[in-house]
């Protein structure tokens, strides 16, 4: 399980620290692809196959299935550490997340994120978590 918030920079060719906690709950491959609200999501092959299991049983008779399918595996491409811990984040990736930079891996549970430091700190608003707290009880979790 992922968890926690980690600072770091993108260096010149494009590559970026994956805190050594992240690292054995990668694997040795892993999966890098768009994600949902501008960041980038970094799956453990088996969880990217948990993903496309759930992708694939989507009907593809409706526009926003054939969408999300290609969203999430269009854009997939395979991960793999160097001996200093970081991983080459492709040209196209970068773009869609706006990552220059300054970057935040944030640990999801099953993922991780990797976030521009502006669009984590401007989405990282707790102001509406009354709000989703009483649509999720509404949809049967309580916290």
């Amino acid at each position: 399980m992922f968890m926690g918030e980690y600072s770091h920079s993108i260096d010149a060719k494009g590559r970026v620290i994956i805190p050594a906690k992240y690292r054995e709950e990668l694997g040795d491959k892993f999966v890098i692809t768009k994600g949902m609200d501008g960041c980038l999501f970094v799956l453990p092959e088996a969880a990217f196959r948990e993903l496309t299991d759930q992708l694939k049983a989507l009907p593809l008779s409706v526009k926003e299935s054939r969408k999300l399918v290609r969203h999430f595996s269009g854009a997939a491409s395979e991960g793999e550490l160097d001996k200093q811990g970081r991983v080459l984040l492709p040209a196209k990736l970068r773009e869609h997340a706006g990552l220059e930079k300054d970057v935040v891996l944030v640990g999801v549970l099953d993922k991780v994120e990797i976030w521009s430091r502006e669009r984590w700190e401007s989405a990282d608003d707790d102001a509406d978590m009354d709000v989703i707290e009483a649509h999720l009880a509404q949809l049967g979790l309580s916290i």
